[in-house]
């Protein structure tokens, strides 16, 4: 990259951030959250995840100061940590998931518009596949033209979109009555929804849902004006947006009750806000989600290019992803993210896929990338690496990185066994690409540690081929 000119300031950085993290699921959110959970799991669950997200933002912020020579975030640090598959494996995970989301976004844009036209119904019938498409490839020709610019309309559509979050929280918080929101706290009239415990488990994959993002800022770190703003812009990015979340979630359930918000159509905040002021509501709401589905969209078709093109410069992915367009922008990169996200479309014709089930594949292949950055902070503070002169604050990032990691690996448990499994599925074949790159670098495959690992990978990928074929996992 040429210095100044394409750098980008940290203004560019947080709306990269505010802009990844808040797309569709923030508008979903009262519904969601109060299918899994009561009031009372809702406020627990709430509480863990801001502090195991926090540290994990952390986590992000102390390496982009300690390892300042490490571009890519989440799948550098897994392979300076923990060998090249694992790197490869975290550059893969995190391109299927963030792909695999905006799959999840076209549905749930086109169900959104289906409010104003119902030729598009849910979201994935015939006429809403063909609209997805086009739209594909329109943001794909757009992010070819340019990061910067296509930054630059992140920008745009990130204060666009938080204009109408602000309105709702406003609002809400006017006609929130305690009544309601007291009315039953642990869910005791629901019985269906299990123990609190339960509970909790059940809406902590949503959580992690609306938090993706969270390390947006480190994957364009070599892209950054100044090193010091990829760790800023990744913790004012999640305050803003954390704050955001609990008060639409809190606030709809003292306006509505549980079992009321539970069996609305998403998106759940149009029909909370027009409970509240009528019709006008849900048509802002709307308005509202379709500007930040088109924001979210190109930021994460930009950091969908961005990982593999960064794990491509440093040959863990192979030669031809490398290659940028005149203007700088990855190309061969974007053309294959933006094939797997058209088959994918053409295949929510035939298969009964809602935005919910893609959301949480796309969650359960995220959870490793963000697993080993963890594991990666806790290593270095355990080895004392790079904190020769700062013993005091290696104490501090030992504790925090320590929590991040017993969070990540609480997700992987939350997720349960069906998304492991159906993530080994998605993991076994990007093998092919980690083949390819150690062949043009004539080096041997794996390592004897790396082939048990493959050897798990693979196992766990037959278990979920057989439990599709079977009946006993399904999308």
């Amino acid at each position: 990259m040429s210095d100044s000119p394409g750098k980008l300031k940290l203004g560019a950085l947080v709306a990269l951030v505010v802009g990844s993290m808040i797309g569709g699921g923030i508008f979903s959110l009262p519904q969601n959250m109060a299918a899994s959970a009561g009031v009372g799991a809702v406020l627990i669950g709430w509480a863990i995840t801001a502090v195991g997200m926090l540290t994990l933002a952390f986590v992000f912020q102390t390496l982009a100061n300690r390892k300042p020579d490490l571009d890519g975030g989440v799948y550098a640090y897994a392979k300076a940590g923990f060998g090249d598959y694992m790197g490869f494996s975290s550059a893969w995970g995190y391109w299927i998931s963030a792909w695999l989301g905006n799959v999840g976004y076209f549905v749930l844009l086109f169900s959104t518009l289906g409010y104003f036209f119902p030729v598009f119904g849910e979201g994935n019938t015939p006429a809403a596949v063909i609209g997805a498409s086009v739209l594909l490839w329109a943001v794909h020709f757009l992010v070819l033209r340019g990061i910067k610019e296509a930054a630059f309309i992140n920008l745009v559509t990130t204060v666009a979109k938080v204009v109408p979050l602000a309105l709702f929280a406003l609002i809400c918080l006017f006609a929130f009555r305690l009544d309601i929101f007291t009315a039953d706290i642990w869910a005791v009239g629901t019985p269906e929804l299990g123990s609190v415990m339960d509970q909790v488990r059940n809406m902590m994959l949503v959580t992690v849902w609306v938090f993706i993002g969270i390390e947006g800022a480190s994957i364009f770190s070599s892209r950054a004006e100044k090193r010091a703003d990829v760790g800023k812009a990744t913790v004012i990015g999640f305050v803003t947006v954390l704050l955001f979340l609990v008060l639409v979630n809190v606030l709809s359930l003292g306006v509505m009750t549980q079992p009321e918000l539970a069996k609305l159509q998403n998106p759940s905040m149009a029909a909370v806000l027009e409970h509240v002021v009528g019709h006008w509501g849900a048509v802002l709401i709307s308005v509202g989600l379709i500007i930040s589905l088109l924001g979210a969209l190109l930021s994460w078709v930009l950091l969908c290019a961005e990982i593999m093109f960064a794990a491509a410069k440093d040959h863990t992915m192979p030669e031809f992803l490398r290659r940028e367009n005149a203007n700088q922008v990855p190309a061969n990169a974007l053309w294959l993210t933006n094939a797997m996200v058209q088959i994918f479309l053409v295949i929510t014709l035939f298969s009964n896929s809602t935005y919910l089930s893609l959301i949480y594949l796309a969650t359960s292949m995220i959870l490793v990338p963000y697993l080993w950055s963890a594991a990666y902070a806790v290593l270095l503070a355990w080895r004392s690496e790079t904190y020769e002169q700062a013993l005091a604050e290696r104490k501090k990032d030992l504790i925090i990185g320590g929590i991040a990691l017993l969070y990540a690996i609480w997700l992987l448990y939350a997720g349960g066994v069906k998304y492991l499994l159906l993530s080994a599925l998605l993991y076994a074949p990007g093998a092919i690409l980690f083949a390819k790159a150690k062949h043009e670098m004539g080096q041997p495959i794996f390592t004897s540690l790396e082939k048990l690992i493959f050897a798990a990978v693979v196992i766990g990928a037959l278990v979920a081929a057989y439990g599709l074929y079977d009946g006993f996992l399904t999308l």
